[in-house]
C-alpha cells in the first residue's frame, strides 16, 4: 500500500516505521523543517525518538500534499487540538477512497469532538464511514524497538478496520479489530486524564493501594462516559480501555503520569509544560473530558478533580480529601 503518516512525534514516527518495515510505501510528514532534514540525513528522529534508527524505506516530507498524494491509507498522529486545522489543509488533497486512521488521543477543546467527529465535520460525513481509531497499550519507544505490542483498530466499517489491521500487523505488532470506534477513541482520551491522577498520587507519596483504586475507579468513569456516547462496555475491558489505562498509569515512559508526579511533588503546571518537548494530551483532555461529562451529565469525580488541580489551583491533597469524603454508596461500574 501507499501510506501517508501525518505527524512525526514519537508515536507517529514509531507507527510510520512499523508500516515501512512491513514493506509499504510510507511517507512521514513533519511540521519542523529541521526534523525533516535530520531524518532524511540520518534516519533518526533526534527530537522525539532519539537513538533509534528508522527503516531505510521510510520517506520524509514537510509538504502535507506530498505526504498524502496517492495514499490509500492516511494515518493522523498530530495533537488533537490542531487536528481540525491539519484536516482543513488536507481537505482537497486526500483521495476520496482513502482509509482515514487516527492514533491521536484526545477530545477537542470547545467543540468537545472526537477525531472521528472532526473528520466528519471537515471532510464530510462519508469520511467518518472510512475512519479507523487506533489505540492500545503502546509506548512509542517500545514499538520502535520492536518489542511485542498489541493494539486495536476500531471502525464502523470492518473493511477499513481490516485494511489497517493488515497494514500494521507483523510478528511483533499485533492488531485486533473492533466495531466500536467511539469506544476506542474515548478510551484513549480518558486514560490520559486518569494517568495524571495516578501520577499525582505517586508524587504525593501514596502507595500501590491508591494507584490501583484510581485505575479501577478511573475505568468506571471511562465506562460511564462511553455509555452516554453509545460505546460498548466490552471495549473498555480490552486493549483500548483497561490495557492502555494500566500502562499509562504505571509506566515510567508515560508523559501524562510524569506530569502528575511533578504536580504531586509541588511543581506548577506552567513549569512542567515549559520543560516538556512532547505533548501530554491529558492536560488538555482534562478540560475537554470534564466539560463533556458535564454536558452529558455523567459523574466523573476523578476527572473533575484533575481538572480542578490543573486549572483551578486546587491543592492536590485537598482534592484527595474531597474524593475520599464523597457520600458512601454501593460500588457501581
Amino acid at each position: 500500500m501507499k501510506i501517508g503518516v501525518i505527524g512525526a512525534g514519537s508515536w507517529g514516527t514509531a507507527l510510520a516505521n512499523v508500516v515501512a518495515a512491513n514493506g509499504h510505501e510510507t511517507t512521514l510528514w513533519a511540521y519542523e523543517p529541521e526534523l525533516v532534514a535530520g531524518m532524511s540525513a540520518t534516519r533518526i528522529n533526534h527530537l522525539f525518538l532519539p537513538g533509534i534508527e528508522l527503516h531505510r524505506g521510510l520517506q520524509y516530507t514537510g509538504s502535507l500534499s506530498e505526504a498524502v498524494q496517492g495514499a490509500e491509507l492516511v494515518l493522523l498522529v498530530t495533537p488533537t487540538q490542531v487536528m481540525r486545522g491539519v484536516l482543513a489543509s488536507l481537505q482537497t488533497e486526500i483521495d476520496s477512497s482513502a482509509v482515514l486512521a487516527s492514533a491521536s488521543k484526545g477530545i477537542e477543546l470547545g467543540t468537545l469532538c472526537t477525531v472521528s467527529q472532526i473528520c466528519s465535520q471537515v471532510l464530510g460525513e462519508a469520511a467518518e464511514q472510512r475512519f479507523v481509531a487506533l489505540s492500545g497499550p503502546t509506548f512509542a519507544k517500545e514499538v520502535a524497538l520492536g518489542l511485542p505490542s498489541l493494539i486495536v483498530a476500531g471502525s464502523t466499517n470492518q473493511v477499513a478496520a481490516h485494511t489497517v489491521q493488515a497494514a500494521f500487523s507483523n510478528p511483533v505488532f499485533r492488531v485486533y479489530t473492533s466495531d466500536d470506534a467511539i469506544g476506542v477513541e474515548l478510551g484513549g482520551a480518558v486514560k490520559n486524564v486518569i494517568a495524571i491522577a495516578a501520577g499525582i498520587s505517586d508524587g504525593l507519596g501514596f502507595g500501590h493501594n491508591t494507584r490501583a483504586a484510581l485505575i479501577t475507579r478511573g475505568l468506571a468513569e471511562m465506562k460511564r462516559l462511553g455509555r452516554a456516547m453509545g460505546a460498548q462496555d466490552a471495549t473498555f475491558a480490552g486493549l483500548a480501555g483497561m490495557g492502555d489505562l494500566v500502562l499509562t498509569c504505571t509506566g515510567d515512559l508515560s508523559r501524562n503520569r510524569t506530569v502528575g508526579v511533578k504536580l504531586g511533588q509541588g511543581q506548577t503546571l506552567e513549569a512542567i509544560m515549559a520543560e516538556m518537548r512532547m505533548v501530554a494530551e491529558g492536560v488538555k483532555s482534562a478540560e475537554s473530558v470534564n466539560a463533556l461529562a458535564q454536558r452529558l451529565e455523567v459523574e466523573m469525580p476523578i476527572t473533575q478533580k484533575v481538572y480542578e488541580i490543573l486549572y483551578g489551583n486546587k491543592p492536590a491533597r485537598q482534592a484527595v480529601l474531597e474524593l475520599m469524603s464523597r457520600d458512601l454508596k454501593p460500588e457501581q461500574a
